[in-house]
């Protein structure tokens, strides 16, 4: 497996995580084998998040891969926490959400945290204060956000001590937003419209590693676009570029995402052993422009 650094951390990671939101629907050997075949393809990156069925993922993740020491040398695990009667990123929420995310990891540190999602209430002060205690515990060794924009990440980054080095982001060639309003700069049509504040060109600037999630997926868990009915023209053009390659769609619509210089490191949701290891083969894979060109177009993105 191809490996980056993320963001301005040390940390050299696979260019592909593994999402772990449903691992809970298998059962502990089936999550074994699933782990194991991640483990096998090179993919240790995990990611976990404390709202996914109530921290039942975590629970299931450590069981099946049978956390102790030597095994936690061998991961990656980042945890996102803040989701709680709204969003909630006070010192007391996310110190209790963290130590709530380790008893159910069995381990003694994250890799990475990120706040999962922007709270109008923040106080970054506080926040600073609460990294700060973490980090200097050893609890947390990196940090990052989550579905933030560039001014709520400078504004985090203006008191943070710690160099913010993840934002994950809801990215695919069905959700390529933050790509079409950089496209139809100053146009007079609702591609131009900017949804996110130029957060693509914010985190390259400041070496932030974007983490697109639903990377098949269009609009808000609306559904998959591979072989919906909705997108025959971004089909027909992925299954024949998936055909030249010897692969399947759902490699292709990961291979779209790596080929954007952003360095961009996909999260898969899936908790099938069979796609994961289709999704790990786009690693190998480096679409040309045109064919990067011809799915944005076909899944209806405009060019002016």
């Amino acid at each position: 497996m191809r490996t980056m650094k993320l963001g301005t951390s040390s940390l050299e990671v696979p260019v592909i995580a593994v999402g772990c939101m449903g691992l809970n629907s298998l059962s502990i050997p089936d999550a074994e084998r699933f782990l194991r075949t991640a483990l096998e393809h090179g993919v240790n990156f995990f990611d976990h998040a404390d709202v996914y069925h109530s921290g039942d993922c975590e629970r299931v993740f450590a069981q099946a891969l049978h956390m102790n020491d030597d095994v936690r040398e061998k991961v990656i695990i980042q945890g996102k926490v803040g989701i709680w009667n709204g969003y909630n990123s006070s010192r007391e929420h996310l110190t209790q959400a963290v130590e709530g995310t380790l008893k159910r990891l069995q381990t003694d540190y994250l890799d990475v945290l990120l706040i999962h999602r922007p709270d109008p209430l923040v106080e970054p002060e506080e926040v600073a204060e609460t990294f700060d205690a973490l980090y200097t515990s050893g609890k947390v060794r990196n940090f990052g956000v989550s579905n933030h924009n560039g001014g709520q990440i400078a504004l985090l980054q203006k008191f943070v001590k710690q160099p913010i080095v993840a934002n994950q982001l809801q990215f695919s060639a069905a959700h390529a937003f933050m790509i079409s309003r950089g496209v139809n700069v100053n146009m007079n049509n609702e591609a131009a419209l900017d949804r996110d504040g130029g957060v693509l060109d914010f985190c390259r600037l400041h070496d932030i590693t974007i983490q697109p999630w639903s990377p098949f997926r269009y609009g808000f868990f609306e559904g998959v676009f591979l072989g919906n009915k909705k997108y025959p023209k971004l089909n027909e053009t992925i299954r024949a570029i998936a055909n030249k390659y010897g692969v399947t769609d759902t490699t292709i619509a990961i291979a779209w995402i790596l080929r954007h210089p952003a360095h961009m490191q996909p999260i898969s949701g899936t908790v099938k052993t069979s796609r994961l290891k289709e999704i790990c083969k786009a690693a190998d894979i480096t679409l040309t422009r045109d064919e990067w060109y011809d799915i944005f177009r076909a899944a209806g993105n405009q060019l002016p």
